[in-house]
């Protein structure tokens, strides 16, 4: 059997992490993105839109083993989150041919829970805000058109290299509210690569995997504490009546055990170890 070949769609940031992942591990990797030209030249560069179908023509007819949907809305508006969410996931899997497995990056965005309680893959899911029921439409357009084939991995809030907008907040002496306590759900983006991986390969092997699974680490933790951890690193001081506990993810705290009873092992599991790594790299 040759190289597993992926077409990794919508290839941001998060999508150029994992596919430099797999081309180490020796999979053939297709990048598809507006601006073909910024991806690694070890991709098969597919310069096309997910928004615009009959861009998709540039997939050429080619023959994919998995698909990886990791398009980004590119800006807080319905119109983007429609673009990318709702047509971008009906167009790529109406252009593919095949029958490819299918991987969906999606949002804990699309739990409503406001009461600091836990939610996993079986909790109710009832967004009240235009995001939220933009991922959730992307989440049954794929069950829709590809069924068992397709699969969603709904990530917490990405942190990491390039995502350093809460140590800069911290650097410049931004805190919040010590109460009400707001959770926050976190995920390193080298841990969102690597699961993405781990999924792909589960595909690969012919394991089933489930519709659909929570990818946030292993400690829910209160934005204060966060903050405030944070900045005792940094030796700065913060000023709590200058922030917020509000946030657009809601308030929940997401448990990942589906992943981990699935075998996966967090590089960061909890917010200390990810924001350890970027500090120690930004000395």
């Amino acid at each position: 059997m040759g190289a597993r070949r992926v077409l990794i769609a919508g290839c941001g940031d998060l999508g150029v992490a994992l596919g430099l992942a797999l081309c180490r591990a020796g999979w053939e990797v297709h990048g598809l993105r507006r601006n073909a030209a910024l991806l690694p030249e070890s991709f098969h560069r597919i310069a096309a839109a997910l928004g615009e179908l009959e861009s998709l023509a540039a997939l050429g007819g080619i023959a994919f083993d998995h698909l990886v949907l990791t398009g980004a809305p590119g800006g807080f508006e319905e119109a983007n989150y429609r673009r990318v969410y709702v047509d971008g996931v009906r167009n790529l899997l109406t252009a593919v041919v095949g029958e490819p497995g299918v991987l969906m990056v999606g949002s804990t965005g699309v739990y409503h829970q406001e009461d600091g309680s836990w939610v996993d893959e079986d909790s109710p899911t009832e967004p009240r805000g235009f995001s939220g029921r933009a991922l959730l439409a992307g989440e049954q357009i794929l069950r829709s058109m590809a069924g068992a084939r397709g699969s969603v991995l709904r990530l917490g809030g990405i942190y990491g290299p390039g995502r350093l907008r809460l140590l800069s907040d911290v650097r410049a002496g931004i805190g919040c509210p010590a109460a009400p306590v707001r959770y926050t759900n976190r995920i390193h983006r080298d841990d969102a690569a690597a699961i993405l991986q781990f999924l792909l390969e589960r595909q690969a092997a012919a394991v089933p995997l489930a519709p659909c699974y929570v990818g946030v680490d292993c400690e829910p933790a209160p934005m204060w504490e966060v903050r405030h951890w944070i900045a005792a690193r940094m030796g700065v001081a913060l000023d709590d009546t200058r922030g917020s506990t509000d946030q657009r993810g809601g308030n929940k705290r997401c448990s990942n055990r589906r992943l981990l009873a699935a075998g996966y092992r967090f590089l960061y599991p909890d917010f200390r170890a990810g924001y350890s790594a970027l500090l120690a790299g930004a000395q």
